[in-house]
C-alpha cells in the first residue's frame, strides 16, 4: 500500500534494513552490476514493504523487500509481485522493468527483487511544472489512468502464465466474509482494543444484498489508485503501475471501484492525490465503458466494496501500531482515512458516484 514517495534521509535505519554487502555480492552473482553500492535512498514503498534507490557501479536500481516486522504472507506477496512483473513484461501494461528477483528469504531476511527506476512522477506527491500549469494535461491524466487499467484488464492470464494467480470462482461472494474475518483477526494483536470503524455491518449487508450476479474474471492489481501510479514527465500517460503486493485473479471491475473510492473528488479522504481539473468519477466510468467488454452497470457497488475493503486493510496498520509493530502516527492517520472511506461508501449508496 503505497501512500507516499517522499525520499527519506539515509540514516542508520536504512543501513540496518539491508545488508548492502550481501546485495553487492548478489548483484554480481546475477550478472546485474558490479562494485560498491552507493547513493542509497529509502523511497516510498508503502506501509508494508521497503524500497531503496541506489547505485552499483554504473547501474541505477531500486530494491524492494519486506518490512522490518514481516507479516505472515509478506514473502509470498513479494514472490508473487516479481512473478507478475515478469509475466507482464512486454504485454503493453505500464510496469517497472524487473531486473532480477530473489525468492529465498534467507539471503536478505526477506524475499526481494530489483527493478529499474521509473522515469516519472507520483501525482499524489507533486506535479512537475509542465503538468501543474496545464489543466488539459491534468484532465488527460485521469483518462490515462483508466486506460492503464483497461490494458491490464485485457491481459489473458492463462496466456501469460498467470492462470493460477488466484481463484476467481466465487470471488465476489468471498469478499465481504473474508474481510470481516480479517477485521476480527486484528483483535489478536496485543494492545489493540478492537475496531471503532463506522457502518461496517450496514455496508456488509448492503454489499451482500446488491452483489452483481456475474463478472468476467481477469488480472487485478488490487490497490489501484493515484498514489500507485507513476506518470510520464513528458505527457499525461502512465509510466508505471507500482506496488503489486495485492495482485490476484478476480474481478477487474474492483480495480475500477478502487480508483473511484480514492478519486480526489468531493473532498475524498486520504493521501491519494489532490489534483484539480481531473475528470469526475462518472466520466471515468463512461471512459472505461467505451473500451471494455465489462459492464459498468454496477460501478457504484464496486466503489462501495473497494471503500469497505480498503478501510479494513488500512485498519490493519492501526492495529499493528497499537501492538508496537508500526508507528503510532501512521496508525492514527490510516485509521482516520479508513473512517472517511466508510463514510464515503455510505454516500455512494445514498447519492451514487
Amino acid at each position: 500500500m503505497q501512500l507516499s514517495c517522499t525520499v527519506l534521509a539515509v540514516t542508520e535505519l536504512v543501513d540496518s534494513s539491508v545488508d548492502w554487502s550481501v546485495v553487492e555480492s548478489w548483484l554480481a552473482a546475477k550478472g546485474v552490476a558490479y562494485g560498491q553500492v552507493t547513493a542509497i535512498e529509502q523511497i516510498g514503498g508503502g506501509t508494508q514493504n521497503l524500497m531503496f534507490r541506489f547505485r552499483c557501479g554504473d547501474a541505477q536500481l531500486v530494491l524492494r523487500r519486506g518490512p522490518r516486522h514481516p507479516r505472515p504472507h509478506t514473502n509470498d506477496a513479494l514472490r508473487r509481485e516479481a512473478r507478475v512483473l515478469s509475466a507482464l513484461d512486454g504485454r503493453g501494461v505500464p510496469i517497472p522493468r524487473l531486473v532480477a528477483a530473489e525468492p529465498d528469504e534467507s539471503v536478505l531476511g526477506s524475499a526481494f527483487y530489483v527493478m529499474d527506476p521509473v522515469d516519472g512522477f507520483n501525482a499524489s506527491v507533486a506535479l512537475p511544472p509542465s503538468h501543474e500549469s496545464n489543466a488539459e494535461m491534468r484532465r488527460a491524466m485521469g483518462f490515462e489512468a483508466v486506460d492503464a487499467l483497461l490494458t491490464l484488464g485485457a491481459v489473458n492470464a492463462e496466456r501469460v502464465g498467470l492462470g493460477d494467480l488466484g481463484k476467481p470462482e466465487g470471488f465476489l461472494e468471498r469478499q465481504v466474509p473474508q474481510w470481516l474475518g480479517t477485521l476480527d483477526k486484528y483483535a489478536a494483536l496485543d494492545g489493540y482494543p478492537g475496531h471503532q470503524l463506522p457502518h461496517v455491518d450496514e455496508l456488509a449487508g448492503w454489499l451482500a444484498q446488491h452483489r452483481p450476479p456475474t463478472f468476467l474474471p481477469g488480472i487485478m492489481h488490487g490497490d489501484f489508485h493515484l498514489a500507485n501510479l507513476m506518470f510520464r514527465n513528458d505527457g499525461p500517460a502512465v509510466a508505471a503501475i507500482v506496488d503489486w503486493e495485492m495482485c490476484t485473479l478476480g474481478d477487474p471491475l474492483l480495480d475500477l471501484g478502487w480508483l473511484l473510492a480514492t478519486w480526489p473528488q468531493d473532498g475524498a479522504i486520504g493521501p491519494f492525490g489532490r489534483i484539480s481539473d481531473l475528470p469526475t468519477r462518472t466520466e471515468l466510468v463512461t471512459h472505461y465503458a467505451k473500451a471494455s467488454q465489462r459492464s459498468v452497470d454496477h460501478a457504484p457497488w464496486y466503489g462501495v466494496l473497494a471503500s469497505f475493503k480498503l478501510a479494513i486493510v488500512l485498519e490493519g496498520t492501526n492495529a499493528r501500531a497499537h501492538a508496537g509493530k508500526a508507528p503510532k502516527a501512521t496508525g492514527d492517520l490510516l485509521h482516520a482515512i479508513a473512517v472517511g472511506l466508510l463514510n464515503n461508501a455510505m454516500l455512494f449508496i445514498e447519492r451514487g458516484l
